[in-house]
């Protein structure tokens, strides 16, 4: 019963809240949209979708322009409005990424409770994103070597990866796939925005002989000092 009645809270809330106001001067009642939506974005802790963004302007507000604008006047700040898993985030700007590593250093990271990927883990982290959903079995053929339970098991603690659909193979093993939290940890909208792999082949920047080699794309991987030959421990 309690959740019933949480939503009709939730409901009588957003009655009382004037989404249009129309009483309101245009150029006004946009500058108001620009502060609740960017209030939202700022107080939630992951990616506001634009149904939530929906709920606090009216209807025929134009969310895209009313992001564009905010983004205009965020351009001297340090920090930044960007659009991932499928919403939008304050992040700070990688130019003061330094910065931050200098002064909070270990301390954020464990606050969010990540901790960087080891060589090995992102190898096996960027085949799941471009071939899911894919079996632990089909990894191991991929890389020639046992992919270890224990490596699975770091990323699904990481959130980065959930298991998917079960395979149509004998005994059906389950698949994995990448997460929300994939997309947000590296600034990715949608996994549409992954770099195109033909592309990356054909010029020459990528290959599965690259991928076994250690050579990955930058960001995936913050520890290269893992032996690579190791695809996890059993």
């Amino acid at each position: 019963m309690a959740e019933p009645s949480a939503r009709r809270k939730q409901s009588d809330q957003l009655a009382l809240l004037d989404t249009e106001l129309e009483n309101l001067p245009p150029e006004l009642r946009w500058r108001e949209w620009m502060g609740r939506v960017e209030a939202v974005i700022f107080a939630a802790s992951e990616p506001v979708t634009r149904s939530v963004l929906a709920r606090v302007v009216g209807a025929s507000c134009n969310i895209d322009l009313l992001i564009d604008d905010i983004r205009d006047e965020l351009r001297g700040r340090p920090y930044e409005l960007v659009a991932v898993a499928g919403g939008w985030q304050h992040r700070t700007k990688k130019a003061f990424a330094d910065v931050v590593r200098a002064a909070l250093g270990g301390a954020q990271q464990g606050s969010q409770g990540q901790k960087d990927l080891s060589q090995a883990e992102a190898l096996v982290l960027m085949c799941i994103a471009y071939f899911q959903p894919i079996t632990r079995g089909e990894l191991s053929s991929f890389f020639g070597k046992e992919v270890s339970r224990d490596l699975i098991g770091t990323l699904r603690s990481q959130d980065f990866i959930a298991s998917g659909p079960r395979s149509p193979q004998p005994g059906a093993p389950y698949t994995y796939v990448t997460t929300k939290t994939f997309l947000s940890q590296f600034c990715f909208d949608t996994l549409r925005d992954l770099p195109d792999m033909e592309a990356l082949e054909d010029a020459g920047l990528l290959s599965k002989e690259k991928l076994l080699a250690g050579n990955i794309m930058p960001g995936f991987a913050s520890n290269a000092e893992e032996d690579v030959g190791m695809i996890g421990e059993e």
